[in-house]
């Protein structure tokens, strides 16, 4: 049972992030929310294009990261129960979507950089929550390099092997979960966000309300 509640939920976070980072990267004037660092390329290629001021709103999301893995930190150390930081998670990515369901980002760019902000916040406390219990997932569920990158050596381990190497072909396992996750969660994004704006991100809340009711369920 304990091996399959970390089969799914390194699976819905993961897509979750992929989802989140998507949506927001589509209807959110390219911004990233769960992998920030990326904004500095987004930045740096806006102002030597001829940016506006807009382009400068990207870099905002880097001490509002900060910010919240620092809130993370002092979440966990309240309550001993991990999923707290995911109900938070949930609270505040449902808070984007009723609110854009309501208020549309479409009609205001103010509006739209604070729900975007919020959804970045909100995988902040994702990223700090892989950092603080990193044993709940297979690994980081928020980007992908470090799970391609071991992913790459576990096939090499496979393919220089006579002999099937089971320890390379477990974690290999294990990170395809991850990749696999946040693919799917980056393709359907792309299409909910051009589809429905930031309104999509009611979706990414709902699956990770069910990976909160099953982490809390199992612990019990």
């Amino acid at each position: 049972m304990r091996l399959h509640n970390i089969h799914y939920a390194t699976l819905v976070l993961s897509a979750v992030a992929g989802y989140c980072d998507t949506v927001t990267f589509v209807a959110g004037d390219t911004i990233f929310s769960a992998h920030v660092t990326g904004n500095f390329i987004v930045f740096a290629y806006q102002v030597i294009k001829g940016g506006d001021i807009q382009a400068w709103i990207k870099l905002i999301t880097f001490p509002v990261f900060i910010i919240a893995v620092m809130c993370g930190g002092w979440l966990s150390k309240k309550s001993a129960e991990k999923e707290r930081l995911l109900l938070t998670e949930v609270l505040l990515l449902l808070t984007v979507g009723i609110l854009a369901y309501f208020y549309p980002e479409s009609n205001n760019k103010g509006i739209m950089y604070l729900y975007v902000m919020i959804v970045v916040f909100a995988l902040g406390l994702q990223n700090a929550f892989g950092k603080l219990f990193s044993k709940a997932t297979y690994g980081p569920t928020t980007v992908m390099t470090g799970n391609v990158t071991q992913a790459s050596l576990d096939i090499r381990n496979l393919l220089i092997h006579k002999t099937i190497d089971q320890v390379s072909l477990i974690s290999l396992k294990k990170q395809a979960i991850a990749i696999t996750g946040f693919l799917t969660g980056c393709v359907l994004g792309a299409l909910c966000g051009k589809e429905f704006g930031l309104k999509a991100i009611l979706a990414a809340a709902g699956a990770l309300l069910l990976c909160y009711f099953t982490e809390s369920r199992s612990n019990k």
